[in-house]
């Protein structure tokens, strides 16, 4: 089988594209080039991100390919990034709420834009790999295609991957599944890789999230839950749900107090105690059903509302059209608007949606 393997330069991509080989298909490697040189160079290069100057990872790319004796391309993808991921980026943080970019870049670049291009510019291949720690079976029941925890629970990223498609999972590779992290780590050091010591990207960009929003200040009200003013903020997009630290506020309180709601159309920081922070119910839009038929009726989940958070027992209650209503059957701590909530049942991801 022909395979195109996308290459980040990293440790987890490199092994996936080796196992692939090793099994006897025919790889080719291809890396998605996102950085353009509008935003200022982050200044912390001690943590790897995904966003950010790319000249040690085209020589990284360069290095496994040379090594695995695969052909490898880099692909332009600049342009779509910038007006999808770091357009979103910039409107919700304008908006109030606190984005992740990693769900947008998955779903409509890294597994969107990277392949169709790379056909587009003639490369020939049946599927389409990454290094993800996540599975994908075909139900035979059910005739779908389902996205599956992997069986590294500390390092799955279904989380981030739940808005592919069917036709998404139908042409896509995750070599990676089924094997520990330490256990591809310990690959890539058997066999020499070049990357083989590398660390894992931390974030999707390692600078300051104002080098990518360049918002002029916008100076407003920090108030308690009375409206009692507190402080003064420079930018609502400078906060989160369940910031504590760094709030500036003048005269002492009793107990610490945290950011529980961002008023953008008052511009104002609501802060509270963290009992304050916890809720049982929130709404969420733009849902995505990649691996059921969406539902008519309420149905029973665990459902995350961050990458680290535990899935909690929660009934999801669909209301109109690509939108629900998700009860929790325990309070949760700092849903936040902006964050993906994505819905699993056993180790099989529903789906999920943008928390409102």
């Amino acid at each position: 089988m022909k395979i195109l393997v996308g290459l980040s330069g990293g440790v987890d991509s490199a092994v996936a594209a080796y196992l692939l080989k090793k099994q006897g298909h025919e790889v080719t490697g291809a890396m998605m080039s996102i950085w353009d040189n509008s935003i200022a160079a982050p200044k912390n290069k001690s943590a790897d991100a995904c966003l950010g100057p790319e000249e040690e990872d085209i020589e990284n790319v360069k290095k496994i390919a040379s090594f695995l004796g695969i052909s490898c391309r880099i692909i332009d993808c600049r342009d779509e990034y910038k007006k999808v991921v770091l357009e979103n980026f910039k409107n919700e943080y304008r908006s109030g709420r606190t984005p992740n970019p990693c769900v947008w870049c998955n779903a409509h670049i890294k597994f969107g834009v990277l392949p169709a291009t790379a056909k587009k510019l003639g490369m020939s291949f049946d599927k389409f790999a990454t290094g993800h720690y996540a599975n994908i079976e075909f139900s035979e029941s059910m005739q779908m295609h389902r996205l599956k925890k992997a069986k590294d629970q500390n390092k799955d990223q279904t989380y981030f991957l739940y808005r592919l498609t069917q036709k998404n999972l139908s042409e896509i590779l995750f070599p990676l599944g089924k094997y520990l992290k330490d256990e591809a780590r310990a690959i890539a050091k058997d066999i020499n890789l070049p990357v083989a010591e590398k660390p894992d990207s931390q974030d999707f960009y390692c600078g300051d999230y104002n080098d990518i929003l360049q918002f002029k200040a916008n100076s407003g009200d920090i108030a308690d839950k009375d409206g009692k003013i507190l402080g003064k903020h420079n930018g609502i997009w400078n906060y989160t749900i369940g910031k504590r630290k760094g709030l500036g506020l003048k005269g002492g309180s009793k107990e610490p107090l945290y950011v529980i709601n961002i008023l953008a159309k008052q511009n104002v920081i609501v802060v509270g105690s963290k009992d304050d922070l916890y809720s049982r119910e929130l709404t969420a839009e733009k849902i995505s059903w990649g691996s059921i038929k969406p539902p008519k009726e309420k149905i029973y989940v665990n459902a995350k509302i961050r990458q680290q958070h535990k899935p909690a027992k929660a009934e999801v209650i669909p209301i109109e059209e690509n939108k629900v209503i998700v009860n929790f059957e325990e309070p949760q701590m700092s849903v936040t608007a902006g964050q993906s909530v994505v819905f699993y049942q056993d180790d099989i991801v529903l789906g999920g949606g943008i928390i409102m």
